[in-house]
């Protein structure tokens, strides 16, 4: 019995070791992660999405000031609902992703607002023009991973999105309702 009652002792030190360490969630991952939008065209809205996007995530819940984020999306692989309507958002007018393949967004501050809540801002990178964004991010750990769930609305004319005939709001409007969803996997912070 006096050996059973160390090696006891021992096994719940070792099992509740790893709660000491805060959990950092930097492991992107791609297949649960999304990136969708909703666009009114004729004052119809129409959903899309892009299939390719990075993120690089290190977020520790205890400490959200030292957070980092940053995101990039392939703009080419936008899904507009329709290849004639992909490759007109592909082309020069809209997302001209020959000469701007990549969007980007660098967080600046992660601040906590309660309830699992941050206001995530930073500088958002389309088509050679960048612009200071801020949003409210609901962050919901489950075990070893958390989502990071979000929404904001980009106004095209702040980056050159639609010109040309296109730059007519009342065809296209030029709010545009984004949508994300990002999840990550833990390791222990160091």
């Amino acid at each position: 019995m006096k050996f059973r009652l160390p090696g006891l002792a021992l096994a719940a030190i070792l099992t509740t070791a790893p709660a000491a360490h805060a959990l950092e969630f930097n492991q992107y991952q791609h297949g649960k992660s999304s990136l969708a939008f909703v666009y009114k065209q004729m004052n119809v809205p129409v959903d899309g999405q892009f299939k390719s996007f990075r993120a690089k995530i290190a977020f520790d819940p205890a400490k959200p000031a030292a957070a980092k984020a940053e995101f990039e999306i392939d703009l080419a692989s936008v899904d507009a609902g329709s290849k004639d309507a992909n490759d007109e958002v592909a082309g020069k007018s809209w997302f001209n992703t020959k000469a701007f393949p990549i969007a980007r967004f660098v967080a600046t501050s992660i601040k906590p607002l309660g309830n699992n809540r941050f206001e995530v801002a930073g500088k958002m990178s389309i088509k050679g023009k960048t612009q200071d964004l801020s949003t409210p991010v609901t962050v919901t750990q489950q075990g070893n991973s958390a989502t990071f769930d979000g929404s904001l609305v980009l106004k095209r004319a702040d980056y050159g999105i639609g010109d040309g005939v296109w730059a007519d709001f009342g065809t296209v409007a030029n709010e545009i309702q984004i949508k994300f969803r990002l999840v990550a996997s833990a390791a222990a912070a160091k």
